[in-house]
């Protein structure tokens, strides 16, 4: 596997806010310079790169006399809309040594969630990569909510390698790869494949810095995530690379599952906009699972939301636990009046399914719960 990421074709590279500033928040050149020289010697070596870069906030923190990150979304926005600026002025001058042009692309939740905007997106990653600018994609800080984020761009990088059909992603941040615990204990274990979620098994992982957002539980969170789409993941630290990006024989190394998820059903699950969502009692919920049926209205115990046919709306369990995502075939208002109702009993034009079978996708946990052990 480590073979296969050190000879991917297309590959993402993700870097976190901490590699590329200094102590006090600032943009720092050198450590630009020295990311763009391994980028460019991989690129060169024939590899379409794309990265998806951290630290906007962090970048715009000192200009504007900020000495905290931010904790309202109006601080941080603001932060966002100078950093973006700098940041990109440091890749287009690190990487015009090499007499290459950068391109920014700047996404939101909401981008990746609908799908013309998701194909919008990739067309232009691409075009950018055909015309042999580099790709250097961020979230769009300055105009995303906080109820609409990717919530930080380790996920960010996982939905991007399935949006470009990435061959391979490396997530690159200060910790040279996954440990059991925090890599500060002296017994903590190093981690080196994940092969299955079997060996997260007493994995602990903890939150972010003091610049960053994505601490390991989000980067394993993004691994998996990746994994899903069958993309395998190198993790390790921005000091290593070098290595990674020639021979990927550092960090830790994330299989891509053997089950992968079509593309559609990981844009469902991942990256799609849920409109509403449907309670489902628990005859329904292993009909749907367990049974691969489609989801039919005697099923339905709540409709939650103002949705319209061919809405994506999530699937929730009699506890209130999201287990699912489908594409719904009523509106909401139409759905109403049929909860709990046979197909036999409802009118010609109400008997189709509530969500065909095809259009159903299900997940056990999308993020894990912070400084806890990781779900399997």
């Amino acid at each position: 596997m480590r073979h296969r990421i050190a000879n991917a074709k297309r590959l993402v590279v993700k870097i976190g806010s901490s590699s590329l500033t200094d102590e006090s928040g600032r943009v720092d050149p050198a450590r630009i310079d020295t990311i763009a020289d391994a980028l460019e010697a991989r690129m060169s070596d024939d590899t379409d790169l794309i990265v998806v870069s951290s630290g906007a906030v962090a970048s715009g923190m000192d200009p504007l006399g900020l000495r905290q990150r931010p904790s309202d979304l109006a601080t941080k926005q603001a932060a966002a809309s100078v950093g973006q600026v700098l940041l990109a002025q440091e890749w287009g001058r690190s990487f015009a040594r090499y007499g290459r042009t950068i391109g920014q692309v700047l996404l939101t939740a909401a981008d990746a969630g609908r799908r013309d905007r998701a194909r919008n997106a990739q067309r232009t990653i691409d075009r950018l990569r055909q015309l042999s600018a580099v790709p250097i994609v961020n979230e769009n800080d300055t105009v995303a909510t906080s109820e609409m984020r990717f919530g930080d761009n380790d996920r960010l990088a996982a939905i991007v390698s399935h949006l470009v059909f990435a061959d391979a992603l490396v997530l690159l941040s200060d910790v040279d790869g996954l440990y059991d615990r925090n890599p500060n204990e002296p017994d903590a274990q190093f981690v080196s494949e994940v092969r299955s979620s079997n060996d997260l098994s007493g994995v602990a992982a903890g939150d972010g810095g003091r610049l960053g957002t994505g601490g390991m539980a989000a980067k394993v969170t993004a691994a998996r995530l990746a994994s899903r789409a069958g993309v395998p993941v190198l993790l390790t630290s921005t000091e290593n690379i070098a290595p990674a990006l020639e021979s990927a024989s550092v960090g830790t190394c994330f299989w891509p599952e053997e089950d992968r998820l079509s593309a559609w059903k990981f844009w469902v699950l991942y990256a799609a906009e849920s409109r509403g969502a449907l309670q489902l009692d628990d005859g329904a919920k292993k009909a749907v699972v367990d049974g691969n049926k489609s989801l039919l209205a005697v099923g339905v115990t709540q409709v939650m939301g103002d949705f319209n046919r061919g809405d994506i709306v999530d699937l929730v369990d009699s506890e209130g636990k999201i287990f699912g995502r489908g594409e719904v075939n009523y509106d909401a208002t139409d759905l109403a009046p049929m909860l709990g109702r046979h197909t036999s009993e409802l009118p010609g034009d109400a008997q189709r399914p509530v969500i065909h079978t095809d259009y159903l996708s299900y997940y056990a946990n999308r993020q894990p719960p912070r400084r806890q052990q990781l779900p399997i």
